[in-house]
């Protein structure tokens, strides 16, 4: 399409910035690993989902589906391939100087082949109470089938013969039990050093004593894992509940086909050929070839024996709750806007515990996406629930890779009496909404919050996110209006279309950007002010972004915070002023959504659980909040002006993709997350920095 990048192509190109962290010299050892262990885990994500897509859309060949269709995608795939190969060299490359940079501090990664006397023992004696009873080789010859291959797993395939004779040979497939065990096991080493071998390593080293029975001499055993396809195909059967969809859903996904390949490029080349026959793969698949490391996802838990201790700064109460004895007496008096991860997550679960025990709250209604596991924020709603309360849940069973937890949260709470909603036909639910009722003598009081974040304890300690915390009344009757409908879908979506203050999808928030995208063009065309700031995860709508570039046409004044995935192009002849578009990639993950509208000077500002994308615009409920509360406004403005300030971990966006950084050369350098946290910091009534281990 004209004047557009194509999404995969453009998140590739994120993935590559996330490894230009890993490539980073200023960045600390362990995170620069973590850095590779994100990729690595981003890519098979990539594969599971998008590649396993656009194969769908090769084989319906035009035909009319309910996906939405890429013009080309056999020359997508073919580029991704081209990108994924090179990418690999890049990365195996960095991982070859962080080997090295190991080494400096006596951290060495050694094999199964490089032990001395003591490590060969313990190796032996580690394989014997740790390992041996967690594997179970296949001899896959043998078998009608190849046996289901786990994803995320790893194998070892195995070749063995005697050295004397090439003809008479076996092979079996191992699962590194990476799950139950871990990935890394500690060698005996000498008090200043620290020598780490790979599980897989463990039990290349015992092969000859796990086939002992064979009497073979010879072992050859390399690694590979499969990627495949994640979708879940929820069937039309309607004599089937949701839940019983979702769960047969999961176990189809176990027979998904596979889309990527990758293995050892030293493996025997009988067992890959085997091996890619039984997997129904041709040359024409994503067969790729590396090195003797994968499923570096793992490498995000790699020891911590680094000399020097990395810290992250540690979250802190936000000033307005400070002092408070509960959160519930501050947020129905003011609004509070909590800025994760630098405000600490504990105050929404404070919010909630509170709620639980209070006697005057008769309801708790809240939509879950993606939970902690021993979620927090779970106990408290059974806690809610044993104290009488009506508490709803609307839990989203189709979050990629959280239905069966989801599933498991569904269970568990309806046995403690929470009311569980699991969704709505053809629509997820995405928009993080909270409502809480209480009943003081006549009087009816609601309040909850609205964020751009999941409810997740965990992650709210490393994704940026937005949370209001309000009473509001125009916002509380809208959240009613939602779950009226969720709870009611077959009412159409009249509830929603009535929804006054919040901006909902798929009902009015576009229709309402492209009538404050459109304000800001007329301005402009006016010789007035203009202008649009927006901050999102993704943005690669059509309609979205052919109306930006009218405006950025019309002189309109355009500056962009995306993560991931950006479609447009900045820099086209036709455009009046350049679109400035710059993604952040730093400790923390950038996850919220902010979009700020100059309106003639009486600025649009708004948080949202929506990125720009057909997606979340037409196929999910979402919703975006007006700020109103002044003090916050400003606040988030200073919080979006130092982002777009950021010239150390922010790289520009252009056509070509290059993900150069932004120059600091003449400037002060500004590395926006760690200014973002001495600025709220300083709002602390009495700050005391504290620092604990990353």
């Amino acid at each position: 399409m004209k004047h557009l990048i194509p999404r995969d192509i453009s998140w590739l190109s994120f993935n590559a910035r996330v490894l230009q962290e890993a490539n980073d010299p200023t960045v600390p050892l362990k995170e620069r690993i973590r850095f590779l262990g994100i990729h690595s885990n981003n890519l098979d994500e990539f594969f599971r989902v998008r590649v396993a897509t656009l194969k769908r859309m090769i084989e319906l060949g035009g035909k009319k589906s309910n996906m939405h269709l890429e013009e080309k995608p056999q020359q997508i795939l073919d580029e991704i391939q081209t990108i994924v190969l090179q990418q690999q060299s890049e990365f195996n490359r960095i991982w070859e100087g962080i080997l090295e940079e190991l080494k400096k501090e006596n951290i060495f990664l050694v094999d199964e082949k490089h032990l001395n006397r003591e490590q060969k023992i313990f190796v032996r004696k580690f394989f014997d109470e740790e390992v041996r009873s967690n594997i179970i080789p296949l001899m896959i010859e043998s078998l009608p089938h190849l046996p289901y291959l786990r994803e995320k797993s790893i194998y070892l395939g195995v070749v063995m013969r005697k050295k004397d004779s090439a003809y008479d040979h076996k092979y079996s497939l191992i699962e590194i039990p990476s799950r139950t065990i871990g990935r890394f096991v500690q060698l005996p080493a000498a008090p200043d050093e620290h020598r780490i071998i790979l599980l897989e390593d463990v039990i290349r080293f015992n092969l000859p004593y796990i086939f002992s029975y064979f009497g073979y001499d010879y072992f050859s055993a390399h690694v590979f894992k499969v990627t495949k396809d994640a979708e879940i195909d929820i069937d039309n059967d309607v004599t089937t509940t949701f839940v019983q969809k979702i769960e047969r859903g999961l176990k189809n996904r176990r027979k998904g086909k596979p889309v990527r390949f990758v293995y050892d490029k030293e493996m025997d080349a009988g067992l890959l050929e085997y091996l890619m026959k039984r997997l129904n793969l041709s040359r024409r698949d994503n067969i790729i070839p590396g090195g003797c490391i994968h499923n570096f996802r793992h490498f995000m838990d790699f020891p911590d024996v680094f000399k020097t201790k990395g810290t992250r700064r540690s979250p802190f109460t936000h000033p307005a709750l400070q002092n408070a004895l509960r959160v519930t007496d501050v947020i129905t008096e003011q609004d509070v806007m909590l800025h994760f991860p630098y405000h600490s997550f504990d105050s929404v679960i404070d919010l909630l515990r509170e709620a639980a025990i209070d006697s005057e709250v008769i309801t708790i209604k809240i939509t879950a996406y993606r939970l902690a596991p021993n979620s927090k924020i779970i106990n408290t709603l059974i806690n809610a629930a044993r104290n009488g309360k009506e508490v709803v849940l609307m839990l989203e069973l189709r979050a990629r890779f959280d239905e069966e937890a989801n599933l498991e949260w569904k269970k568990n709470l309806e046995e403690e009496g929470v009311k569980v909603l699991i969704g709505i036909p053809n629509m997820k639910m995405h928009a993080k909404l909270c409502l809480i009722k209480k009943r003081r003598g006549k009087k009816t009081i609601q309040y909850g919050f609205v964020s751009t974040g999941n409810l997740n304890e965990r992650t709210a300690k490393v994704y940026g996110d937005h949370c209001l915390l309000t009473s509001n009344r125009n916002i509380m009757a809208d959240i009613n209006r939602i779950f009226r409908f969720i709870q009611n879908p077959k009412s159409d979506l009249n509830h929603l279309k009535a929804c006054k203050t919040l901006m909902v999808c798929p009902t009015n928030m576009r229709k309402e950007l492209i009538r404050l995208i459109n304000y800001e063009i007329k301005n402009a065309k006016a010789k007035k002010p203009s202008g649009i700031i927006a901050k999102l995860n993704s943005l690669s709508d059509v309609k979205l972004i052919n109306k930006l570039y009218s405006a950025a046409a019309a002189g309109v004044e355009i500056k962009l915070i995306i993560r991931g995935i950006f479609c447009a192009m900045t820099e086209q002849k036709k455009l009046k002023y350049r679109m400035e578009a710059i993604s952040i990639v730093d400790e923390y993950l950038e996850h919220a959504r902010v979009m700020i509208f100059h309106n003639n000077g009486k600025e649009k500002i708004y948080i949202s659980s929506a990125d720009w994308m057909i997606r979340n615009l037409d196929h999910r409920i979402e919703a975006a909040v007006f700020i109103t509360d002044e003090s916050i406004r400003e606040e988030l403005k200073d919080i979006i002006h130092i982002q777009l300030r950021d010239n150390v971990k922010a790289h520009i966006l252009d056509n070509a993709l290059s993900n150069n950084y932004v120059s600091s050369t003449g400037k002060k350098k500004v590395r926006s997350q760690i200014e973002t946290y001495h600025y709220l910091y300083s709002k602390m009534q009495k700050p005391v920095e504290i620092t604990i281990p990353a």
